[in-house]
């Protein structure tokens, strides 16, 4: 993945600063918090590294008052950097174990504006739909096209997309007149989707 991650938005570089990476990692693990490198979370599972994380925020031009989809949950740090934004956030962690953690730590440090579901984020969340943007913390073989169906005009998704030795972080925007267009904008590796439809996705490449 390319090291050299500029920001140019100085709202992104504020949640960074605002949001404290330890307070969502175990005791045992907070002494990583400051590297700039993936941290595992249990159930092999990860958080992203703040570089990567932060450039995708960026991608997406969050705002306030934005309505934000986030697939994969994890330990709730994106969840509550995409809230210091001043999105409205509706996250989808298919392991019930780190989604009830995650609500934990984010209704201890009073984080606004998050709604929790436990699911298959392949799906969505299709009953607060369309969406401003979409982030997917996860690898899919394809764009799953639930969240394509869900995304609002004038939208933009973020997906890790491929196989694990070859995957590229997809731009999908819906233009104002609702045609979608993809395009791969940097090579990334991400922990893969799970749940039944990622499977069936996997297996038909």
């Amino acid at each position: 993945m390319a090291s050299d991650l500029t920001l140019t938005d100085s709202r992104v570089e504020a949640a960074m600063q605002l949001v404290d990476r330890r307070e969502f990692l175990e005791p045992e693990r907070r002494k990583f918090a400051s590297n700039d490198a993936p941290i595992a979370i249990g159930y092999e599972q990860t958080t992203s590294q703040p570089s990567l994380v932060a450039w995708m925020l960026e991608q997406l031009a969050i705002r306030p008052r934005m309505r934000v989809l986030e697939v994969g949950t994890g330990c709730g740090y994106v969840t509550a950097l995409l809230s210091q934004l001043g999105a409205q956030v509706f996250s989808v962690e298919i392991l019930a174990p780190l989604s009830e953690r995650a609500a934990q730590t984010l209704k201890r440090l009073e984080v606004p504006n998050v709604q929790l579901r436990v699911g298959d984020g392949y799906a969505g969340w299709a009953e607060h739909a369309p969406y401003d943007a979409i982030i997917v913390t996860a690898g899919a073989a394809r764009v799953p096209q639930p969240l394509i169906d869900q995304l609002a005009r004038g939208g933009k998704l973020l997906a890790p997309i491929g196989t694990p030795d070859a995957m590229e972080l997809m731009l999908v925007e819906r233009d104002r007149a609702g045609v979608i267009s993809e395009r791969a904008i940097l090579p990334v590796r991400f922990v893969p989707l799970t749940g039944v439809a990622a499977e069936a996705d996997r297996s038909r490449r």
